[in-house]
């Protein structure tokens, strides 16, 4: 839009006002670069985001022929190398809502003009190996996201927004996922299942991307972590993050009692410090049959958080990546995740 305005008026303008599609109309400071290329500097408000304070930059080519207006990547914007996301194949990483709000405001200015819009981002190249655009297929930079036009100050939805994003884009290749909560849940899988499997990391979000899942049209979840994370699922808590709730050390108590475990015992496994300690303590005392148990009980509480639509299974890890205990259909699951038919 200013980069527009700059060509028609021959002066940078020092701001420019811009209707967001939530409804708000917001002023924005311009930076000029180059004749005839301006750039923005990007506040990501509250949300942990690695682009903050990155400048960046739009050029518009106006053709003096009535047309489209079409968008390039410069420098520091990525190029989708694989569907399932919103944008095709070959395209550069500039979403829809984007798209749509500059071709809003470009008409405005020049009419039913031909134009090109050349997006770019500084640095953006190295900036994307902190983002998730390498897991999504988008190679040489970084993504132009948004649905609001504005920064929403919860960090928390930006972080499912991306993962929904991932859901999405590993469910194009097929039905069957498995749902890991970080990177070494990832390796973990891959190491001990086949490197074929689909991983979606999904952080603490248990609940909210079974929701996701169910609402994509996904079949069969393998949900795959390190037990003191997924213990927490017995108890029905879908959200692991430790300041959402806990639960961890009453859960194992629970099962070592319907066990057979005497008050000594469970005493010594309720003043466990880790999970790590609770592991020693269990093996100690021969319960091992605990965490078959719990995987049993967490894959239960997925299936009735998605109204059983899922085909769920279930595998906790200790701290050196090894299987502790696993639902009863995990083989199965990890089979059709493999194949993902």
């Amino acid at each position: 839009m200013a980069s527009a305005v700059w060509q028609l008026h021959r002066e940078c303008p020092k701001t420019v006002e811009v209707d967001t599609p939530s409804g708000r109309k917001i002023c924005i400071e311009i930076v000029p670069v180059h004749y005839p290329k301006c750039g923005v500097v990007k506040d990501a408000g509250d949300d942990p985001d690695v682009t903050n304070g990155c400048l960046v930059c739009a050029e518009t080519v106006i053709s003096s022929d009535i047309g489209d207006i079409t968008f390039c990547g410069g420098e520091g914007i990525g190029t989708v190398t694989a569907p399932g996301l919103k944008v095709d194949v070959g395209e550069p990483a500039i979403n829809p809502v984007p798209r749509q709000m500059i071709r809003e405001h470009l008409r405005k200015i020049i009419g039913d003009k031909a134009a090109k819009v050349i997006i770019s981002v500084p640095g953006g190249d190295v900036l994307a190996k902190k983002t998730f655009n390498p897991r999504l297929g988008i190679t040489g930079g970084i993504s132009i996201l948004g649905t609001s036009g504005i920064v929403r100050p919860m960090s928390e939805e930006a972080m499912k927004e991306s993962l929904s994003v991932e859901l999405g884009f590993r469910l194009a290749s097929g039905k069957n996922v498995a749902f890991v909560l970080g990177q070494t849940g990832e390796t973990a899988v891959h190491q001990l299942f086949g490197a074929e499997i689909q991983c979606v990391q999904i952080s603490n979000y248990i609940g909210y991307m079974l929701d996701e899942a169910v609402r994509m049209g996904a079949e069969t979840i393998l949900i795959a972590g390190f037990a003191g994370k997924l213990v927490k699922v017995a108890a029905d808590i879908m959200n692991t993050h430790s300041h959402v709730a806990d639960g961890r050390r009453e859960t194992v108590c629970t099962y070592a009692a319907l066990n057979g475990a005497d008050t000594a015992i469970i005493r010594e496994l309720f003043e466990c410090r880790t999970v790590q300690n609770t592991i020693d303590v269990v093996r100690t005392h021969h319960l091992e049959m605990i965490w078959d148990q719990i995987a049993e009980a967490g894959c239960e509480k997925c299936r009735l958080r998605t109204g059983n639509a899922l085909n769920i299974g279930m595998v906790l890890f200790d701290s050196q990546h090894q299987i502790l205990g696993a639902s009863e259909n995990a083989q199965a699951i990890i089979k059709l995740c493999k194949s993902n038919d």
